[in-house]
């Protein structure tokens, strides 16, 4: 059974170890200290968004951590209001194929439908097919808009 623990202060530790996990799939940068102190800034705020730690228990067996999800909040005119963004979806390797993306990305439409966000948008890299998978499988769609950043 796969359950969503909103995120507190005391779980800080726990997500940013997650965060670490997830970074080096990638080789992507983290500092643990300034990730706590955005998790901190952010559980503060709920205008910024929600995150959760995704766990799961096997018949008999107590319910663990297996990943987490940060659903960040943006206004837009184009959509006429409010809409999410999946800033991350992690799941623990050991734990995917067992269908706890699929609860998960599920959870996520369930939350946005009961705050009446607009729209869900999300990235995912070029290389990650399974991810890519399971959102098609989700009803998500290619965007025909790229993603440009620029860094301040």
């Amino acid at each position: 059974m796969t359950t969503f623990k909103p995120l507190q202060l005391s779980d800080i530790k726990s997500i940013t170890r997650l965060m670490q996990e997830f970074y080096a799939i990638d080789n992507y940068p983290i500092n643990l200290e300034v990730s706590e102190k955005l998790f901190e800034d952010f559980i503060a705020d709920e205008n910024l968004g929600k995150a959760f730690l995704i766990c799961h228990s096997d018949e008999g067996r107590i319910s663990e951590i297996v990943g987490y999800t940060i659903i960040t909040f943006v206004f837009s005119f184009e959509y006429k209001g409010k809409i999410a963004f999946i800033d991350e979806l992690y799941i623990k390797d050991s734990f995917r194929g067992k269908g706890i993306g699929s609860e998960t990305i599920q959870f996520i439409k369930n939350e946005c439908h009961k705050l009446k966000l607009k729209l869900i948008y999300l990235e995912v890299e070029n290389h990650n097919l399974k991810a890519q998978k399971l959102y098609i499988a989700n009803d998500f769609e290619f965007h025909n808009r790229k993603i440009m950043k620029y860094k301040i």
